[in-house]
């Protein structure tokens, strides 16, 4: 037995958790027809064969047809939701590990034209900001109705051999009931806290009949609102003394602060550059008043803290979610002895963010997550051992060296700075984002365990390359900021990598023309901002910023507004001019028939990466494939096979910026799904 506090078991009613760390309800996206099918199963599963204690689906699965899910959740109001939970279910169970769903009804927290166009409903007529809804005060069949929706879910989950459930009550429809900012009802349901909880009780006593006594009930919700006029620590207190008292909750899984703007939901689930378990010693206050199974996740990215968390007595069990898609195998590497060679998550919430935008999460930094199926995480051994070169240690490169190297392979890698990392060491400059340089030291250090040969200071060309006599060339070179996007003075202008660089000091009143929409520009208006300059971003998108998703926006947003840097959408920028010391630049539009002028001191151009892709040009005439790319066979999962000249020395491929300007995800995806069948 580990004396390891995050390896003891834990009891909870009759149902014996082998150790404290769970992945808490979050929904990936990744559900098909509103069903958790093969790709959602395959998420799960691999978590549950690593080790993890308990994995709770959805965040929250659908209790009713009028609260459409407003991104792609489990639909628990049909019944064909019980054959796939099952699966699940069974699948995880076969590895110890529990399973349990949250329920929930969304209610002002979706949209009207979701699904069948039902009214949203709510206990007021108030709008969330973030959806934008006006609701139907809710009347008291809709009340009785929606009742009945949670116990029939709470009935189908045990039907499919779940452990349990948790209720959301947190800026959804049971949380409307309890705040008072959100609750204008009369009579039963409103006015006193009594009322306001009716909702939640009355609730868990129709879940209760359906379900028995035995089947473990837990609930999620907010213990103190942290907005004026909203719940208060001393409510939430109280609330938790209740819910307790009640004897139809088995666990309390407590959270703080409100989710209806994207700013509020930032610091309800903190992300890159935010402090680490801000919650944490507030979720041990409401254990140590209720002395009752709590549970608590927000930003637990680390083991350390994890551990801390328990060995304090804040918590019974810590979730690690966002921890454990970066890395499934967490507990397996800490049952090892491993523990430093777990990938960290990074905080840049890659996946909450797309799944706000519509899509399904995916980890930035682990391109296996979501993709189970496709890319598993496990790298199997190649036949015959082959010495691959790679030009570049970006992320990009790294990747691509600890894959061949997992594959068996001889990799050696050439670096024309003196440190690896590529872009995202100059994107670790800015304190906001320091986190980033994990994505390197992770890969760097796994290649160093892996044997992998780097040569740094090395701008290698051709000849350098061929010396090496490779098997297969990988050119993972990068790109170059991309500033001539003027119809004149181009040479005027600066990009936002020489500033991040230090390599052009910060004007005193500065245009930054944002053409590529992503972190550059905040990263050097941040940096701008803080001398005291005044600082204008401008795009000519009707969005800000569209590839820096919402949660990943608040902090900067916070500190520019704080700065009062202005932001401009709608215009683009034409032409600069010098006038004396100073910078004329012309302003136009995509609309068309309009001309503004802007006086600075500085003009700043972020428009993307071009590829750096000599050395690549210079190889592909020795090449097997002259650096062709059988797509379908690289989607397919199939090695790389084109054939255009038989006399060649070697295979050629380039990948991430070196291609095309993308993100650090593509880069890594390139590297992985090409590498893993060398």
């Amino acid at each position: 037995m580990s004396n390891d506090p995050l390896l003891q078991p834990y009891q909870l009613k009759h149902l014996t958790l082998k150790n404290r760390l769970i992945i808490t309800s979050h929904e990936p996206a990744y559900p098909e027809d509103g069903m958790p099918k093969a790709r959602y199963r395959a998420y799960h599963a691999e978590r549950a064969k690593a080790g993890v204690a308990m994995t709770m689906t959805a965040g929250s699965a659908s209790v009713a047809r009028d609260s459409p899910p407003v991104f792609n959740n489990i639909l628990a109001w049909k019944d064909e939701v019980v054959g796939w939970m099952k699966q699940l279910t069974d699948e995880c169970h076969d590895h110890g590990c529990a399973v349990m769903i949250q329920l929930t009804h969304l209610g002002r927290r979706t949209r009207w034209d979701k699904a069948d166009w039902l009214p949203v409903v709510s206990p007021s007529h108030e709008r969330e900001p973030s959806h934008k809804a006006f609701p139907k005060k809710a009347e008291d069949w809709d009340i009785a109705r929606i009742i009945e929706d949670y116990a029939d879910a709470a009935e189908r989950m045990k039907e499919a051999g779940l452990d349990g459930i948790e209720l959301q009550a947190y800026g959804h429809l049971m949380d409307q009931f309890w705040s008072p900012l959100t609750n204008d009802l009369d009579g039963p349901y409103g006015g006193s806290l009594d009322n306001r909880l009716r909702f939640t009780f009355d609730t868990l006593k129709a879940i209760r009949e359906r379900v028995g006594p035995e089947f473990i009930v837990g609930i999620r919700y907010t213990g103190d609102e942290d907005m004026p006029g909203g719940l208060t620590k001393a409510d939430g207190l109280e609330i938790s003394r209740r819910l307790k008292d009640s004897g139809m909750v088995d666990f309390l899984n407590v959270i703080k602060g409100h989710i209806e703007t994207d700013a509020a939901l930032t610091d309800v689930i903190p992300v890159q550059g935010m402090r680490s378990a801000p919650h944490l010693d507030f979720a041990g206050e409401v254990r140590a008043a209720t002395n009752f199974p709590t549970f608590h996740a927000a930003k637990i990215q680390d083991v350390a803290t994890a551990r801390h968390a328990i060995a304090s007595g804040k918590l019974d069990m810590v979730g690690m979610t966002r921890a454990h898609m970066a890395d499934p195998h967490i507990v397996a590497k800490i049952m090892r002895g491993e523990e430093e060679r777990i990938r960290p998550c990074v905080g840049a919430n890659y996946c909450l963010d797309r799944i706000y935008q519509g899509g399904m999460a995916l980890c930035l930094h682990n391109p296996s997550t979501g993709r189970e199926l496709e890319q598993p995480h496990a790298i199997a051994k190649a036949e015959t051992r082959k010495r691959v070169v790679i030009i570049g240690a970006g992320p990009a490169g790294l990747e691509a060296a600890r894959v061949a190297a997992e594959r068996g392979h001889e990799v050696i890698v050439h670096e024309a700075a003196n440190d690896p990392g590529g872009q995202v060491r100059l994107t670790a400059q800015t304190p906001r984002r320091a986190e980033m340089i994990q994505l390197i030291q992770w890969r760097f250090e796994e290649c160093t365990r892996l044997g992998v040969t780097f040569r740094f200071n090395s701008f290698a060309d051709a000849d350098t390359v061929l010396a090496e006599k490779p098997d297969v060339v990988i050119v993972a070179t990068g790109g170059l900021p991309h500033t001539e996007v003027l119809e004149d003075g181009n040479p005027l202008v600066v990009s936002t990598w020489d500033i991040l660089s230090g390599d052009a000091q910060p004007g005193s009143n500065v245009l930054i023309y944002d053409d590529a929409g992503d972190y550059p520009a905040l990263q050097a208006a941040e940096k701008i901002a803080a001398t005291g300059a005044k600082v204008e971003i401008m795009t000519r998108d009707r969005t800000f910023v569209p590839e820096v998703m919402a949660m990943s926006l608040t902090p900067s947003m916070r500190e520019l507004q704080k700065r009062d840097v202005t932001f401009t959408v709608t215009w683009k920028l034409d032409a600069v001019r010098r006038d004396g010391n100073e910078l004329i630049a012309t302003l136009g539009s995509d609309y068309g028939g309009v001309s503004r002028e802007r006086r600075v001191d500085q003009v700043i151009v972020n428009h993307g990466t071009r590829p750096l892709d000599d050395l690549y040009f210079d190889l592909r005439d020795g090449s097997v494939n002259q650096g062709e790319v059988d797509y379908e066979a690289m989607v397919a999962g199939q090695p790389q096979t084109v054939t255009r000249n038989p006399e060649g020395a070697y295979q050629l491929f380039r990948i991430g910026d070196a291609v095309a300007a993308r993100n650090t995800h593509a880069a890594i995806y390139d590297a992985i799904r090409l590498v893993r069948h060398v």
